[in-house]
């Protein structure tokens, strides 16, 4: 009957996808600290796992980079409660995906012209090693201006403070963007842990700063730059990363 088509017409569509998809190299980056002063942090969990599912979902090929390689730092406040979504889940005990979180590639010279698209993954490891770091900066400004995709969710945009467009202003600047916000870090009781606020940093940058409630989902797309606002922003900020692939 008629749903038998309407499927028919959505597998098709499915397998056109993943095979435009099929040969995208994509990192996602990761922390590599798992101390921020004498905080014990890492990577954000949900916020490596679902942008890993959906990613492969999208039949694109899927590789875990970090800072300096080797085994990736997890936040264990983003394994409890509530934070252990069931992307967590799967990841913690899916063989192949804690193999390639132990065994992360190390972020390289190669990576700035290898990669169709880049995505910074959260976690307050990051306002160690995102900030202030040559190579990242340098892949993430090759990147942006090949026209590629980057996407940066949660405390992964702090990375994005430190680079310029080609003409050499911020990054940010003009562009609709989002991040972990001010209250959001406030609420976590992490305003004077952090080096600097990142939404404070991107408005005096010139970002056109747009945020949602606390805790809420928000992504924001301005041409290829993707930015999501926390944790529970991780599927939209990752949908609009693959439409961008597409």
């Amino acid at each position: 009957g008629a749903d038998d088509c309407d499927l028919l017409g959505q597998s098709r569509t499915t397998s056109l996808t993943l095979h435009l998809n099929m040969s995208k190299q994509i990192a996602i980056i990761c922390t590599s600290a798992d101390l921020m002063g004498d905080m014990p942090t890492g990577a954000w969990m949900e916020e490596v796992a679902t942008p890993y599912y959906a990613l492969k979902a999208a039949g694109v090929d899927v590789t875990i980079v970090s800072i300096k390689g080797g085994e990736v730092p997890i936040d264990q406040g983003s394994l409890a409660g509530d934070f252990n979504t069931p992307d967590c889940v799967k990841f913690a005990a899916d063989e192949e995906a804690m193999a390639a979180l132990k065994n992360s590639v190390k972020l390289s010279e190669e990576h700035a012209n290898s990669l169709d698209g880049i995505y910074l993954a959260g976690g307050h490891g990051t306002c160690v090693d995102f900030v202030d770091n040559a190579l990242l900066t340098k892949t993430i400004e090759t990147q942006y201006a090949a026209g590629k995709p980057v996407a940066a969710d949660c405390h992964g945009p702090i990375a994005l403070c430190g680079c310029v467009k080609p003409d050499g202003t911020p990054l940010v600047k003009g562009l609709n963007v989002t991040c972990f916000t001010d209250t959001e870090e406030a609420a976590v009781g992490l305003t004077e842990k952090v080096p600097f606020l990142v939404e404070s940093k991107f408005r005096e940058q010139g970002g056109l700063f747009a945020a949602k409630d606390d805790w809420n989902p928000n992504a924001c797309v301005d041409g290829n730059l993707v930015t999501g606002q926390n944790p529970q922003s991780s599927k939209v900020c990752v949908d609009a990363f693959i439409a961008l692939l597409a």
